[in-house]
């Protein structure tokens, strides 16, 4: 939190900012800490001018948001000047603009948090290609060969998923380019989180069989790890196994990057919530998000790489079996938030699938339930008549803002949220190099150096590259599991910070 919204958050809120509690306006009590997000999509006008900008800040300080969800990456590029990606084509930017700035400084001003959403693996979707010849899609899209293509495909070959080009998360040059896009936002702004987005393979599969991951080089790594020959059949248990970890790989060496970069920046995803919610974590794995997607979220819960968890539990009211669902999944991620207290846990609602009253009932569900707070997608479409371009956005938020913020509504008074709690924390992160084995794939195991106690265990991503996030002791030894190989001495790990191992050699 920049020291600007430390001051208002010290005004609004005494008691958080460690103030003397003191009158606040209106005799109002202070309020707990809950977060209500707000998604601004950059398909449509939200934050491309100074004049949006300056629309969107007034208008989620009159709705009592506190944490905006702004898309400046959406396929491959940045609604930004400084970052990895080249900055976007849309000419509805005006030129040399930066909204990433813009909007973090009138935010920041309003003590609005802002955290950089990008969509993690889609890369493009047009007839004609990216202006900029460094775009990725230019580099390693269809035209690539070898391994310069990181694109994921079907096992028959096909490289589209519906309009979008898709990165393979099983690539280890794709997966590295994706990590330096959420870092390089980080390093040159001042952002208070990042969120990923479709960080899972694409739409499209069958119940129990993930169609996508069939990358060429993605499919010669995972021969070469695992012994396996031939292609393996989508419903392949070890093959689906394989790829949901590249996922996981993916967000857990990005946390660590982002981590080692700012420790206090909040990491947080945008999660699938198809279908039935499971009835306890041990259904988790039968249900469609990691299933059909590879989006294997819980244990990124689990293992403590979120800050925030936003589920998009995007359902509509209207219909009694995706009522139930939402609610179901409502009350899964407040049994989460109980069990790993250090990921907050967001219910979302898709605005556009549902009228404004429909809308309100979610929010006061899902928080009731217990969940850490809600947030709305989208800024751009209020409600489904907006959606169905019935109304304008224009006329129908001021609607919604008054339903959600009246007496006893779900935002009635302004609350506070933090960023994520750091004590407590200690990471590692660390790199194996191999003598002719794969460098992926590896299984490294986390033992307590004083009890011998194994703490927890991971496997390498296929750069071989480690991790662990949250561990509970100050010394720690680590080992290979599969090659009987381990650092020579404890590691002393320190406090708040990602501490880097030394690298392991192994045979």
């Amino acid at each position: 939190m920049n020291r600007l919204r430390m001051v208002v958050a010290a005004l609004l809120w005494p008691g958080l900012m460690g103030c003397t509690p003191g009158h606040l306006t209106l005799g109002r009590p202070a309020q707990p800490p809950q977060l209500r997000g707000l998604w601004v999509d950059a398909f449509g006008p939200g934050f491309k001018t100074p004049a949006e900008i300056d629309q969107l800040v007034l208008d989620a300080k009159k709705l009592n948001v506190n944490v905006l969800f702004a898309q400046v990456g959406r396929r491959g590029d940045c609604y930004c000047n400084r970052a990895a990606m080249p900055r976007t084509d849309d000419p509805a930017v005006p030129p040399g603009f930066d909204p990433l700035d813009d909007l973090l400084n009138k935010a920041h001003a309003a003590g609005i948090a802002v955290d950089a959403w990008i969509i993690t693996t889609a890369l493009w979707n047009s007839p004609a290609p990216p202006s900029s010849p460094q775009h990725a899609f230019n580099l390693h899209g269809p035209a690539a060969q070898g391994r310069d293509n990181w694109l994921t495909q079907q096992q028959g070959g096909a490289q589209k998923a519906g309009n979008d080009w898709v990165l393979d998360p099983g690539h280890p040059d794709a997966a590295e380019y994706i990590r330096n896009m959420y870092v390089s936002v980080v390093k040159n702004y001042d952002v208070d989180g990042v969120q990923f987005d479709r960080v899972r393979y694409p739409d499209g599969s069958l119940p129990g069989a993930l169609l996508w991951g069939y990358n060429p080089t993605a499919l010669e790594r995972y021969r070469a790890e695992t012994g396996a020959t031939g292609t393996p059949d989508p419903a392949d248990p070890a093959w689906g196994a394989w790829r949901r970890q590249q996922v996981t790989n993916l967000v857990r060496e990005t946390a660590l990057a982002l981590k080692a970069v700012r420790p206090t920046v909040s990491v947080n995803a945008a999660t699938i919530t198809y279908g039935a919610a499971p009835t306890d974590e041990a259904s988790f794995a039968a249900t469609r998000p990691p299933a059909e997607v590879g989006q294997d979220w819980l244990t990124w819960v689990q293992d403590g790489y979120l800050d925030v968890n936003v589920m998009m539990n995007y359902k509509r009211d209207s219909t009694p079996q995706q009522a139930r669902y939402h609610d179901d999944w409502a009350r899964f991620a407040a049994g989460l938030l109980r069990n790993y207290p250090h990921t907050a846990q967001v219910s979302g609602t898709a605005l556009y699938l549902n009228d404004q009253n429909s809308s309100v009932s979610q929010a006061r569900r899902a928080l009731r339930a217990g969940v850490s707070g809600w947030a709305m997608y989208s800024y751009r479409t209020p409600d489904r008549e907006v959606y169905a371009s019935r109304r304008s956005g224009a006329e129908v938020r001021p609607e919604l803002t008054a339903k959600l913020t009246d007496r006893t509504m779900p935002f009635e008074h302004p609350a506070p949220w933090p960023g994520p709690d750091m004590r407590g924390f200690r990471a590692l992160s660390g790199h194996v190099r191999t003598n002719g084995t794969p460098p992926g794939n590896q299984v490294i195991v986390l033992t307590d150096a004083d009890t011998g106690r194994e703490l927890a265990r991971t496997v390498t991503d296929g750069s071989g590259r480690y991790g662990f996030m949250w561990i509970a002791v100050p010394r720690v030894k680590v080992s290979a599991g599969q090659a009987a190989a381990s650092l020579a001495r404890p590691l002393a790990l320190n406090d708040g910070v990602v501490t880097v191992a030394p690298e392991l050699t192994l045979p």
